[in-house]
């Protein structure tokens, strides 16, 4: 008898587009993030509230996309930085991820880097944005 991994229930109908059941459909499609449920998603979200460090935003970075498929890009704005808002973050676009969800890792990157903000200038100085400072 196999088991297998428990999948994100359904989104109700009409709330989210994020294509769940043509991806259920596609066989070889890459399934991957139905294994993020609401349970795994509260944990992950909490993971990215409490970052430590800009190595730990990496960290995530990297199994986020090994386990899960998500591509999560941190990019400072070209014209200035004056709070938080001013650093985008972006996830490519996943059939199966759902919009409540991209909306949500944003956010909690955002609210880790309010609190500590040392991340956000580590995250300035990697791409140069400090150099002069």
């Amino acid at each position: 008898m196999t088991t297998s991994a428990p999948i994100r229930s359904p989104c109700p109908p009409g709330a989210c587009i994020c294509g769940r059941d043509p991806l259920l459909e596609t066989p070889g499609a890459d399934v991957r993030i139905l294994f993020l449920t609401r349970q795994e998603e509260k944990r992950l979200l909490d993971r990215l509230e409490n970052l430590q460090s800009l190595a730990d935003l990496e960290r995530l970075q990297v199994r986020m996309f090994d386990q899960l498929g998500i591509r999560l890009e941190l990019v400072p704005s070209f014209n200035e930085v004056r709070t938080m808002r001013g650093i985008g973050i972006q996830i490519e676009e996943l059939p199966g991820l759902c919009r409540k969800t991209r909306a949500a890792i944003p956010a909690a990157i955002r609210r880790s880097l309010e609190k500590r903000p040392e991340i956000a200038y580590e995250l300035l100085n990697a791409n140069d944005l400090l150099r002069d400072a």
